[in-house]
């Protein structure tokens, strides 16, 4: 088990360090000056002289591998530098604007898991039949969608005609409502399929057969072998799509005005604002690493002997 978490641990560092480089690159060759970039959005003259000391403040007057060590060390100092528009910093914006994005995440993976289990387990119940025919055209109607056109029918039904929920912002749990659901139905879409197909799967197996042979009451055979199998591959699944809405649902919070990193990043990228830029990414990118290293540490918990079997 510690070869398997060192194994782990250094296949997740080195993708840290590919993806800094990325994020490092994603300024770098980014169009546009940004030490011109500085100097305007602090109402400075942008002559060639300003530039010039400038562009030596900055360092970008060094070598391309130098500035990415001094950036890496500057990162891992907890400097990821300031915003060019209002020059606060990056990494605090960022902190600043999180825990919306999570909040908004846990939510909605909530109402994804609320509707896909009961979708998914019906359906593999009732295989090929009535209800089995509904839910999988509700996922495929949920998978189909959008979700910004999602997102605006929610907004027009629920916000404009029946006012139950404000159109945009944050502060309450209305406000939450909307938003939750636009990204929690195209979730319950994914999930329901998928623990649809997991069930079905498990149920043709040998030792479930064997199981009902042998006269196991049906109770004890679901809640027992079937869904506790399916569990595992079903959350890990649903912890890596955890991670996702980590990063932001860049459409959705900008659709609703919701104080998160998605719409964060969507301003920044506007306002060419590359500090903010980099920081996102590199941000999200160590989010998601760091889950999945938990997921894959917590199956190889819950089930070392497959895990590892998978792995080789």
């Amino acid at each position: 088990m510690s070869t398997y978490l060192f194994e782990k641990i250094a296949h997740f560092a080195a993708v840290i360090t590919g993806i800094s480089i990325i994020v490092f690159l994603l300024l770098a060759l980014s169009p546009g000056d940004p030490a011109r970039v500085l100097l305007t959005a602090a109402g400075l003259e942008t002559s060639a002289q300003n530039i010039q000391q400038m562009r030596e403040e900055m360092g970008l007057n060094k070598p391309l591998w130098q500035q990415y060590f001094v950036w890496l060390g500057n990162v891992a100092a907890g400097d990821w530098g300031n915003s060019y528009r209002d020059g606060q910093p990056v990494l605090q914006e960022i902190l600043d604007r999180f825990p919306a994005t999570l909040q908004l995440a846990v939510c909605s993976v909530g109402v994804a898991l609320c509707l896909a289990i009961p979708l998914g387990i019906t359906a593999a119940l009732w295989q090929d039949k009535l209800l089995d025919h509904i839910s999988r055209s509700l996922s495929l109607l949920g998978l189909a969608m959008p979700g910004f056109l999602l997102g605006l029918l929610l907004i027009y039904f629920f916000a404009v005609k029946l006012r139950f929920f404000p159109v945009t912002g944050s502060g309450s749990w209305h406000h939450l409502v909307l938003p939750s659901f636009t990204l929690g139905l195209g979730l319950a879409a994914v999930y329901s399929r998928f623990l649809r197909a997991s069930l079905l799967e498990i149920l043709g197996q040998d030792y479930i057969v064997a199981a009902r042979a042998r006269g196991i009451p049906r109770r004890r055979l679901w809640f027992n072998h079937i869904l506790r199998n399916a569990a595992s591959p079903f959350l890990t699944v649903a912890a890596l799509n955890f991670g996702y809405l980590l990063g932001g649902s860049v459409i959705i919070e900008k659709i609703f005005a919701w104080p998160g990193l998605g719409k964060m990043v969507v301003d920044a990228i506007f306002d060419r604002n590359y500090p903010v830029v980099q920081g996102y990414v590199l941000f999200w990118a160590a989010c998601f690493v760091t889950l999945n290293l938990l997921v894959d540490l917590g199956c190889a918990v819950m089930r070392p002997h497959a895990q590892l079997e998978r792995d080789k």
